[in-house]
C-alpha cells in the first residue's frame, strides 16, 4: 500500500491586519526587484522547519500540537526593522525574547521526543526568528540594490501569538491548515 506523504511546517502567525502590511511589502520586492517567492507562505514566524508526515497520521501530529499549545501561554511578539541574511535574504526583524526562545525549544524537543520529527540544520545553528519579505529568487544583484533601501527603514509591529499554526504544502504554496490555541489567559 503506498503511504503518502505531505510537507509541513509550523510557525506563528500575525494578526490580519499585519499580514496585510508585510504583505505589502512582498509585493513592492515582486514589483520592484523580482522577487515573488515570499508570496508563497503567508508572513510568519516559523517554529519548526518543513519536514515530511504521512497523511494518515496527521491527527496524531494534530493532537501532539494540541496538547504543546494547551500548555503554553500566549507569546508577546514584536517586529522591529529589517535584517537580512546576505546575501539572498531579507526579512522583517523578529526581536528574540525569552518567551520566543524558550516556545521554539520546547516546540523542537516535544516533537523530536513525541514523534520523532527533527531538523539536523536547526540543531547546528542559533535559532534566529524573522519573517521573510523577499528570498530565493532575489538575486545578488537585486540583493545589494535593495538591501541599502531597507537596511534602515523603520516598522514597528507588537502583538500577541494566541496560536501555533500547522501549514502544509499543496505542491505550489505552503496553506494554513489548523491552529492550535495556546493555554487561555487569565
Amino acid at each position: 500500500m503506498d503511504k503518502s506523504k505531505s510537507r509541513y511546517f509550523i510557525a506563528l502567525l500575525p494578526p490580519k491586519d499585519i499580514r496585510t502590511q508585510v504583505n505589502e511589502i512582498k509585493q513592492y520586492f515582486a514589483d520592484h526587484y523580482g522577487s515573488r517567492a515570499a508570496f508563497k507562505s503567508p508572513p510568519h514566524i516559523t517554529l519548526q522547519p518543513p519536514f515530511e508526515w504521512l497523511t494518515e497520521e496527521v491527527p496524531v501530529l494534530e493532537e501532539c500540537l494540541s496538547e504543546f499549545a494547551s500548555e503554553r501561554p500566549s507569546v508577546p511578539i514584536t517586529l522591529s526593522g529589517f535584517a537580512a541574511f546576505v546575501p539572498r535574504v531579507i526579512y522583517v526583524n523578529v526581536i528574540k525574547t525569552p518567551a520566543l526562545l524558550t516556545l521554539q525549544a520546547g516546540l523542537m524537543t516535544h516533537l523530536e521526543t513525541t514523534l520523532g520529527i527533527t531538523d539536523p540544520k536547526s540543531k547546528q545553528r542559533p535559532y534566529a526568528p524573522h519573517m521573510t519579505v523577499a528570498f530565493r529568487d532575489l538575486s545578488r544583484q537585486n540583493f545589494k540594490a535593495a538591501w541599502p533601501e531597507f537596511q534602515d527603514r523603520e516598522l514597528h509591529f507588537e502583538f500577541t501569538a494566541g496560536n501555533l499554526t500547522l501549514l502544509i504544502h499543496d505542491g505550489k504554496q505552503w496553506n494554513i491548515h489548523r491552529e492550535f490555541p495556546f493555554q487561555p489567559a487569565f
